[in-house]
């Protein structure tokens, strides 16, 4: 058999059929072979690269966190504001609505009570995305538009309770829990210095763990308890 002269396309093209298996079938009830047959591949030239759909799941996975890391870059450098504190504001707005950035929320989502999963996640904002935002905040002790004491640290904490806690599908709360989490961590932000969650950032996030059915269905159709 001839050797593949393109084997970074083969990777490509499992991961984006994958991503289509696992978006349109779920991904518990997708398998190898499903994979095999919408590829028209061989299982060698699947295998040869991944062990398992879960290893397939991880590059997909890592992959997204590539795509956000670069868009943060992107943000950091193109997006104009009077303030540092303006600039995170616009940031993180831009962030949670971003399409891209939330491609394959609907996979994720039914991973979330995967330890792994969360694990990863509790890395990938702690690691990655709090220094950037530390940053901001830095530059907002130097503009006088943020007062935090401790930027890395608030940092880490914020991308903590954001990207967790915050999480209903991981906690089975309601949409006016997670209402009630958000605006206490607008609160809870606001008294560390650091005034960046603003009411259109709570209400994209409430949006999209709605648009996601992330919310526990007896819930009042979001009315605030």
């Amino acid at each position: 058999m001839a050797r593949n002269k393109y084997p970074e396309l083969t990777l490509e093209q499992i991961m984006s059929v994958s991503t289509k298996l696992f978006t349109e079938k779920g991904f518990e009830k997708t398998s190898i072979q499903d994979i095999i047959a919408e590829l028209g591949m061989s299982k060698g030239a699947i295998y040869h690269h991944f062990k398992s759909k879960e290893d397939i799941l991880d590059a997909v996975m890592k992959k997204q966190f590539q795509y956000t890391a670069r868009m943060l870059n992107e943000l950091i450098q193109n997006t104009k504001a009077a303030s540092a504190r303006e600039k995170l504001i616009l940031i993180l707005e831009h962030v949670v609505s971003d399409p891209e950035a939330h491609s394959i929320d609907d996979i994720l989502s039914t991973q979330i009570k995967n330890p792994q999963f969360v694990m990863t996640g509790i890395k990938e904002g702690v690691n990655k995305d709090a220094p950037v935002i530390a940053k901001l905040m830095i530059d907002g002790q130097v503009d006088g538009s943020l007062t935090v004491e401790y930027p890395a640290e608030c940092a880490e904490v914020f991308m903590l309770l954001v990207n967790i806690w915050i999480n209903p599908v991981l906690f089975e709360r309601s949409r006016s829990e997670t209402m009630r989490r958000l605006k206490f961590l607008q609160h809870m932000m606001r008294l560390l210095g650091a005034d960046i969650v603003s009411d259109e950032l709570i209400d994209k996030i409430t949006s999209r763990h709605a648009e996601l059915g992330g919310y526990r269905t007896d819930d009042r159709a979001g009315v605030d308890e």
